[in-house]
C-alpha cells in the first residue's frame, strides 16, 4: 500500500507562484511514476505533469513554460513549482503514485487565483 499526502496550496494573486509538494509513504519501493492532475469546479480532473523514476517529465499544453514537476527519490518527495498563475489555474490538485498494480491518490490542496 501507497499513501500520498498534498501540502502547499493556497491563495495566491495572479502572476504569483506557489510550490506544492507531495510525499509519499508506504511500500514506496514499489512507486514507478509520480504526477500531478487537478480537478476545477464543474470539469473533468485532468493531466498537469508527471515524472518518472528517472526524471523524464511530461506536461499540459497549459502549463508548459510555467509549472516545473521534480522528484527527490530518497525523500520519496515529488513537487509541482507553479509561477506565472493564472486564475484559470484555480483548482483542486491531486496527486498520484503508480506502482505496476495500481495509482494511488491523494486527498488534493485547494490553489486559488485571484484575478
Amino acid at each position: 500500500q501507497v499513501h500520498v499526502v498534498e501540502s502547499g496550496g493556497g491563495l495566491v494573486q495572479a502572476g504569483g507562484s506557489l510550490r506544492l509538494s507531495c510525499a509519499a509513504s508506504g511500500t514506496v519501493f514499489s512507486i514507478n511514476d509520480m504526477g500531478w492532475y487537478r480537478q476545477a469546479p464543474g470539469k473533468q480532473r485532468e493531466l498537469v505533469a508527471t515524472i518518472t523514476r528517472g526524471g523524464s517529465t511530461n506536461y499540459a499544453d497549459s502549463v508548459k513554460g510555467r509549472f516545473t514537476i521534480s522528484r527527490d527519490n530518497a525523500k520519496n518527495t515529488v513537487y509541482l513549482q507553479m509561477n506565472s498563475l493564472k486564475p484559470e489555474d484555480t483548482a483542486v490538485y491531486y496527486c498520484n503514485a503508480d506502482t505496476y498494480a495500481k495509482r494511488y491518490w491523494g486527498q488534493g490542496t485547494q490553489v486559488t487565483v485571484s484575478s
